[in-house]
């Protein structure tokens, strides 16, 4: 008899579902978007654009709380810990493709950002059923990596529900680690666990529902300024400019030596013989050219100055 068990049954727990979704903006229907069907391509294009362009402005309002989240990860980066980003589906494909993009454009090192998403790496690519309910795969993830209180966790969800990552960011918390949420909703679920929540209210989506679009864009702007920001503090950058990139390919050794050029005034095969001197690294290949350093010496003084070239050339200037 229904409600005679302890238990939910699943038509108890999707009616309590359906209450909760009915809540959240995210999920909401824009009814003056009805005639989508009905419009010619140009339309479309205009419509989703302008609903587009409302991202940055909502990402702007929580520039305080994104600020607060870059200044706990930097230190925490600085010292050897770690930044692990949590998701299901979009979101966790954003956490991912974040994590992955930094090693070639800061010199990282892959075990410094991480992105673990609900279902695991199949997950990438292909929907994996019930992932993002399980509340306790995340932990497992994070008690496997041995997360500590030294390291970032950042929780991302549209709906600011997700079990996979309210758990995951519970675990975090409760060993100590700085944890972060990402949400499309205010009073979220994941805000409420963590130390910081980034609640961006990017409103109803273009196409009901779909969080890929609109909330999927936030997050995506989110995560970029937290990692470049982080790197910009951590001195991965001077004048603006990466100069703590790999050269893996053809199109970066090329970016090398242009990024060296515009930084000390050095010709093109000048550039290049001090990167291949500096065994590639544009950073100490900058500090040789503008200070006359060997690679020794060069490489001595970024240590001293904790990779921050700025420090760096002021010290052999």
């Amino acid at each position: 008899m229904k409600g005679s068990s302890t238990v939910p049954n699943e038509n108890d727990r999707l009616t309590t579902l359906l209450d909760v979704l009915s809540t959240l903006g995210t999920e909401a229907s824009a009814t003056e978007r009805g005639d989508l069907d009905l419009l010619d391509t140009a339309e479309l294009v205009r419509r989703m654009n302008a609903e587009d362009r409302l991202v940055p402005e909502a990402v702007a309002e929580r520039s305080a709380e994104i600020a607060d989240a870059v200044d706990g990860i930097t230190p925490r980066l600085r010292e050897g810990g770690r930044l692990i980003y949590l998701g299901a589906g979009t979101a966790g494909r954003i956490g991912v493709l974040d994590a992955s993009e930094c090693p070639p454009t800061f010199g990282t090192d892959p075990s410094m950002i991480v992105g673990l998403i609900a279902g695991g790496e199949t997950a990438i690519r292909s929907a994996v059923e019930n992932a993002e309910d399980d509340g306790d795969a995340a932990a497992a993830s994070l008690r496997e990596l041995e997360v500590g209180e030294g390291d970032t966790v950042v929780g991302i969800s549209a709906s600011g529900r997700t079990p996979y990552v309210v758990g995951g960011l519970e675990f975090a918390r409760s060993v100590g680690a700085l944890t972060v949420a990402i949400a499309s909703n205010t009073g979220s679920e994941i805000g409420r666990v963590a130390d910081i929540a980034i609640e961006v209210v990017t409103g109803p989506e273009f196409i009901s529902g779909s969080t890929r679009l609109k909330s999927g864009t936030a997050q995506k702007l989110v995560v970029n300024m937290l990692t470049t920001l982080s790197m910009i503090k951590l001195g991965k950058t001077h004048h603006g400019v990466m100069v703590d990139l790999l050269a893996t390919n053809e199109k970066l050794r090329a970016r090398s030596i242009r990024t060296v050029t515009e930084l000390t005034g050095a010709g093109v095969d000048e550039a290049a013989a001090t990167l291949d001197a500096a065994g590639g690294s544009v950073k100490l290949a900058v500090l040789m050219l503008s200070t006359g350093a060997t690679a020794d010496a060069a490489a001595v003084a970024l240590q001293d100055a904790d990779g921050i070239l700025r420090v760096a050339i002021a010290s052999l200037s």
